[in-house]
């Protein structure tokens, strides 16, 4: 891979990386330790039921984001480490170069397009049993 291509990936995978960490700070407000810390309610009146499972399933949809934005943040993580090692841009499957097309859109991708696909295949092989 050229220079100015890996540099540009390099962006790409430190302006996501950025991203996330600052869409993952709004979610620290949203998981106090009781519902009335999370809501900001200092009232001593209790919820109704519709309430208490609309803000039960808030907090679940921020801890989802959460984990799913930290998920994401190692796999860019492991890509800058690839750059680093000058792993980068290699298929984990077959060893072939990834296209840059495929880096482009998906920065931290570790499979090229056509072992991704085999792998995507196998899984809804396995989803089928």
């Amino acid at each position: 891979m050229r220079k100015g291509d890996l540099d540009r990936c390099k962006k790409l995978l430190l302006d996501k990386r950025r991203a996330i960490l600052e869409e993952m700070g709004l979610l620290g407000d949203a998981h106090g330790t009781t519902i009335k810390e999370a809501t900001g309610d200092l009232s001593h009146y209790s919820y109704h039921m519709a309430d208490q499972g609309t803000d039960n399933m808030e907090r679940e949809l921020a801890f989802a984001h959460g984990s799913k934005g930290r998920r994401l943040v190692y796999h860019i993580d492991e890509a800058l480490r690839r750059i680093e090692d000058g792993t980068y841009g290699k298929c984990h499957g077959c060893g072939k170069q990834i296209q840059l097309p495929r880096l482009k859109a998906v920065p931290h991708a570790r499979l090229c397009i056509q072992c991704k696909s085999d792998e995507e295949e196998q899984k809804t092989a396995r989803k089928k049993r």
